[in-house]
């Protein structure tokens, strides 16, 4: 996984993972440029980080080195933008960060895939049991992205990757799960950090409206 590649980005203020969709409205020049770049080319994809400092639209943004590259599925054309709807496969890790002439730029490594473990498929099911309890308790104080029911994917390593992008967590909390290198890695974050997330919403309830 030690070779490097040159690719077109997209900071985002939130974190994208494998096996996930992500919908973008893309109108700033730059990103309409990077789109009419990677559609041709047969690979349509690019990588996408978290904004660690600064906004999405203008330019100047701090960002962190963690990331996932997102294949295009779709494009169409909306009033005034494009609506795109990605998906995010390959996590990635940026070396080093190139020209941005017209958009950003960054050379990358890819970080090595998941490999399931069969004996985790316990630990994995007390894991999405608290995920599910979680949301719905979270549900009662704010709207949710993702349902309690949210279906999974069948792939147990890819439904990870969905457990870590459905629990209600910050994208700081999600960046940590992003970085993890094994599958028991990613499991134990995810029910730690669930569960700090379950505490907080415990005592917002006590507090009462």
């Amino acid at each position: 996984m030690d070779e490097l590649a040159d690719i077109p980005m997209f900071p985002l203020g939130s974190v994208l993972f494998p096996a996930m969709p992500l919908a973008l409205r893309v109108f700033e020049p730059r990103y309409l440029q990077l789109l009419q770049d990677v559609m041709p080319d047969g690979a349509s994809e690019f990588g996408v980080v978290l904004i660690e400092r600064g906004q999405e639209v203008g330019g100047g943004e701090k960002r962190f080195d963690i990331g996932t590259i997102c294949q295009i599925a779709d494009v169409k054309v909306a009033d005034g933008y494009l609506a795109v709807l990605g998906e995010g496969t390959r996590r990635i890790e940026v070396v080093e960060w190139l020209a941005e002439d017209p958009y950003p730029r960054a050379r990358v490594r890819e970080l090595a895939p998941l490999v399931w473990d069969e004996s985790l498929l316990s630990r994995r099911e007390q894991t999405e049991a608290l995920v599910r309890r979680t949301l719905l308790q979270a549900s009662e104080f704010e709207d949710q992205a993702w349902s309690a029911s949210v279906q999974l994917s069948e792939d147990p390593v890819e439904s990870l990757w969905q457990l870590a992008a459905v629990a209600p967590l910050g994208p700081l909390d999600q960046l940590r799960l992003l970085r993890c290198a094994t599958p028991r890695e990613l499991l134990d974050a995810i029910f730690i950090a669930t569960q700090d997330a379950g505490e907080i919403y415990d005592a917002r309830g006590t507090q009462g409206p």
